[in-house]
């Protein structure tokens, strides 16, 4: 016997099986937004953010709207959006958490205070290397890289040891993708030059650059890396190049001490020099 097919049942079967369409959540939309302004770093206005992230403008300013509302965005002169104070509050919360950036910390206010020079605390984000935290020296000397400050991972000591401990084949990506030219123009931009880099100044513990990311400013790395010898993060010095040399007091000595200190407290010691 035939059987008779309604309107309803061709509407029930292209329902099955057309693909559905794929939607952007509220909470993606807002994760956008924030990555937007932390790779640009600076703030922006909405029409900037909708173009970057290539979402409908109307869409980005009833989002925006309600992140300005709930503290996630702050609105400047001018229209312009930054990140807003509820994300600090969240990033304190979320570093008193950390057992690595606590330790580190606290073996940064230590080293500032034996080499009275300016000593930051770095780890890698991608394609860069970030400040997790910075004490300032007693001198007048200044440095451009400040908390949160992203960089090129070939412009700097730690960042050249934060890719240590990764196989050659994944070295030589990153640096393929992410080398470029500093300020100075002294930065090394051959992959192959810095891949090999890399996995040296680890295995010896130290890394050292000078001038390569501003002029006449020198860093003191070492890795702080973990049972597994991963370089986790990084214990600088940051100091005026015409100190590298200097022996009273010998700050690669007192970095390595450092790192090793670190390491140590956090159990990951485990036996390396």
């Amino acid at each position: 016997m035939a059987t008779m097919t309604t309107d309803r049942d061709l509407s029930s079967t292209k329902v099955a099986t057309e693909p559905r369409r794929s939607r952007t959540s509220g909470i993606d939309r807002a994760l956008q937004i924030l990555d937007c302004l932390q790779r640009q770093g600076r703030p922006a206005t909405a029409y900037e953010i909708a173009r970057d992230i290539g979402a409908p403008l109307s869409t980005i300013y009833v989002i925006v709207d309600d992140m300005v509302e709930k503290e996630l965005l702050d609105r400047k002169d001018g229209g312009l959006l930054w990140l807003g104070p509820r994300l600090y509050q969240y990033g304190l919360t979320y570093a008193r958490t950390l057992d690595l950036l606590n330790v580190a910390v606290q073996e940064m206010h230590e080293l500032a205070q034996n080499s009275k020079e300016t000593v930051q605390i770095c780890g890698r984000d991608g394609d860069h290397m970030v400040v997790f935290a910075m004490e300032e020296g007693k001198d007048h000397f200044q440095v451009t890289s400040r908390v949160g400050t992203r960089t090129p991972l070939n412009w700097t000591a730690s960042g050249r040891l934060l890719v240590g401990h990764l196989p050659e084949a994944e070295r030589l990506e990153i640096f393929a993708r992410s080398a470029t030219a500093s300020p100075t123009g002294r930065a090394e931009t051959d992959k192959n030059v810095l891949a090999k880099a890399s996995a040296a100044t680890l295995a010896q513990g130290l890394s050292i650059q000078a001038g390569e990311s501003d002029f006449s400013v020198a860093c003191i790395a070492a890795p702080i890396r973990d049972n597994l010898g991963a370089c986790r993060a990084t214990i600088s010095i940051v100091v005026p190049d015409l100190k590298l040399k200097q022996k009273n007091p010998d700050l690669a000595a007192l970095v390595k001490l450092s790192a090793g200190r670190i390491e140590t407290r956090l159990g990951w010691r485990n036996g390396q020099p």
